[in-house]
């Protein structure tokens, strides 16, 4: 495979980019990732609520579900899956999606300035299997619908306004999103074993109420340019969007996705790999694949969500498999980050940062019984780098 080196800031040595109040570092990648040493040291020991973490790490579990959170009235829901923060005063507030079918939705927690959690509320109601989804610009969750003919949410993370569904962004199974504000679109995944990789241009920046959906055109290669065509009909239906133009590129089952920095990584589920789109030069190739993994045994045994944080690492979150989130730095080394015990018929899902970085949530989707009544969202707090 061509081995590239991708500039993730816009500009070469090194430079540095303010996207979302958020300061990403210039740094070269050369994919795909190789196992190495993690940057914050080796898995020690579980702590109380069963997860391995490098030294300087904690965890607290923050909701079950089928159980108040606490310090609230609020019921959390099943089956967490996608998730975000939000800045809130000098607090934050993050978000999460169920994905269960019927009634699916969203909830989310907020929280002081301290970290204690002041209230928790519904954002979503009556909608199916809410998978993953992504934060935009302005301030709201776009919560996805993971089934055949799925729509896109446009969610309140505060409760206020009601949320609002965006036919525009097509219907198709729908995965996450991640918001591209120097191009002004919102990519999103597909899981389906031959989904495809879209970007939604609305009419108006901030406004997803009309505009164009697109979809990928490349070769059949792992590496290479691409470009984008438009879907004829968003709509799916009689002909699913992902067969409508005959020259896009199919992915096999799409997972996660972020943006930084003219960049934008997704994940593919059926054939475990991280992908990177180089937005400034219109080309693609692996972050990481574990079939070329050149020692031992892969350390991601099922890609899932994925984000990063404000020293450029991408964090990915296993399907099953380990149990782990993984790091990929921009050095090209992949290794554990975190390792529950014990639940293993479980996910980990929705991993996102507070707004200044020092705490990373997620959830086990069926942590304690294997079901989706069993999910557990935690916090883990400590020196991430910055």
């Amino acid at each position: 495979m061509e081995r590239r080196t991708l500039l993730r800031a816009a500009v070469l040595g090194g430079s540095t980019a303010v996207l979302g109040g958020t300061l990403w570092r210039g740094a070269a990648y050369a994919a795909p990732a190789q196992p190495g040493a993690s940057p914050y040291g080796s898995l020690g020991a579980p702590d109380a609520n069963g997860i391995r973490l490098p030294s300087g790490f904690t965890s607290r579990v923050i909701a079950r579900s089928g159980q108040t959170v606490t310090g609230t009235s609020y019921t959390w829901h099943n089956a967490p899956d996608g998730g975000a923060c939000y800045a809130d005063g000098t607090g934050w507030i993050y978000v999460s999606n169920s994905e269960i079918n019927p009634s699916g939705g969203a909830s989310a927690v907020k929280f002081s300035s301290t970290g204690a959690i002041t209230s928790a509320y519904r954002v979503l109601s009556n909608t199916r299997q809410n998978c993953a989804g992504g934060k935009t610009p302005w301030n709201t969750w776009l919560s996805c619908e993971e089934v055949s003919l799925g729509y896109v949410y446009e969610t309140d993370p505060w409760g206020v306004n009601a949320a609002v569904r965006r036919d525009a962004m097509g219907r198709f199974k729908h995965e996450a999103a991640a918001a591209d504000p120097v191009r002004k679109v919102i990519y999103l995944t597909e899981d389906e074993s031959n989904g495809r990789f879209y970007r939604f241009v609305p009419t108006t920046w901030g406004n997803l109420s009309s505009g164009t959906l697109q979809v990928m055109v490349a070769g059949s290669a792992t590496s290479g340019s691409f470009s984008w065509a438009n879907v004829p009909d968003p709509d799916g239906s009689p002909t699913t969007t992902r067969t409508q133009v005959s020259a896009s590129k199919s992915f096999n089952g799409g997972e996660g996705c972020h943006y930084a920095d003219d960049t934008v990584w997704f994940t593919t589920k059926g054939d475990n790999r991280v992908w990177q789109l180089n937005l400034t030069n219109n080309t693609y190739e692996l972050a990481y694949d574990d079939s070329l993994v050149s020692s031992g045994t892969a350390p991601l045994t099922g890609v899932d969500n994925i984000t990063g944080s404000a020293s450029g690492d991408l964090f990915v979150a296993e399907d099953g498999g380990n149990m782990e989130i993984c790091v990929i730095t921009p050095a090209d080394v992949i290794a554990p980050f975190l390792r529950i015990d014990g639940q293993s018929s479980s996910e980990i899902t929705g991993p996102a940062f507070s707004p200044d970085g020092t705490r990373l949530y997620f959830s086990s989707q069926r942590g304690t019984s294997g079901s989706s009544s069993g999910g557990i969202t935690y916090e883990v707090r400590g020196p991430f780098r910055s």
